[in-house]
């Protein structure tokens, strides 16, 4: 019988694992007796569960919509250099291009050439400008990186790569980190400017800005590299993303008639990136 006792005693005083029961639980508990209360707990321990699996879940969904990728525009058709260039460049004269870390600027341009052209002329025309370039002025290559003919095909400039960020000589003081699209014609006020030359500027700035994630219609921060542009070498400017030549340089290209269209390119070129 002592031993009995003992034992009694013995169960009654051992102590139970301690369980954390959150605030709530234990207010509920404490209403309830018996079985009705462990009832309770367990419900409500289950809730909790659920409630932090909840919250786990949307903060990932969340993280996911924060970390979607930036807004692009696919890659119009480009005719290569090679359509123009022929056999006219002798081998190994051509020196190696130079690269910027992204693009996120695009300057529009006029070559100042005649308008009425037959687009199949377009590739003649260009080979002219390169010659132009490279000989009177000295260049090492045609300044543009993209030239747009009027019936909207759009021809490979500057050799580097199409999908490269290649440097321009196209906008003196902001040639870094920036494309030069060349509408082929001139611009000037009272010109016609063809609606599938303007589409296909927009497509290719869509593209282009796309790859760094720029929206055509931002402004964006560049810095001039040489004081003979509108701006002292070193000075940072907030320019378009989608700027016409006269927005870096002292001059009247593209043209008074392109300029006045350089808002409907920006928003089409931001449409064709998806941005609302």
């Amino acid at each position: 019988m002592r031993a009995l006792r003992r034992a009694k005693r013995s169960r009654r005083g051992a102590r139970r694992p301690a369980v954390h029961i959150p605030g709530a639980a234990v207010t509920v508990a404490g209403c309830l007796p018996g079985l009705a209360a462990m009832t309770a707990l367990a419900l409500c321990a289950h809730a909790v569960d659920r409630s932090v699996t909840a919250a786990r879940t949307g903060g990932h969904q969340l993280a996911a919509r924060v970390a979607a990728p930036p807004l692009t525009a696919p890659m119009p058709p480009v005719v290569p250099r090679t359509v123009w260039a022929g056999t006219g460049q002798a081998p190994g004269e051509q020196p190696p291009p130079r690269y910027d870390d992204q693009v996120v600027a695009v300057f529009v341009h006029h070559t100042d050439s005649p308008n009425a052209y037959r687009c199949a002329d377009s590739p003649r025309i260009i080979r002219d400008l390169y010659a132009g370039q490279t000989g009177v002025r000295d260049w090492d290559d045609i300044g543009y990186n993209f030239l747009v003919d009027r019936c909207g095909t759009i021809y490979e400039g500057r050799a580097g790569g199409v999908d490269r960020p290649v440097t321009g000589a196209h906008t003196l003081g902001f040639n870094h980190r920036t494309t030069g699209i060349a509408a082929i014609g001139t611009f000037t006020a009272g010109a016609e400017v063809p609606r599938v030359m303007t589409e296909a500027i927009a497509a290719l700035a869509a593209w282009k800005l796309g790859l760094s994630g720029t929206d055509p219609r931002a402004k964006v921060r560049l810095v001039s590299s040489n004081s003979h542009s509108r701006y002292a070498a070193g000075t940072p400017v907030a320019l378009p993303a989608l700027a016409g030549h006269n927005d870096g340089y002292m001059t009247s290209c593209p043209g008074a008639a392109l300029t006045a269209r350089l808002p409907q390119i920006r928003d089409l070129a931001a449409r064709l990136q998806g941005r609302p």
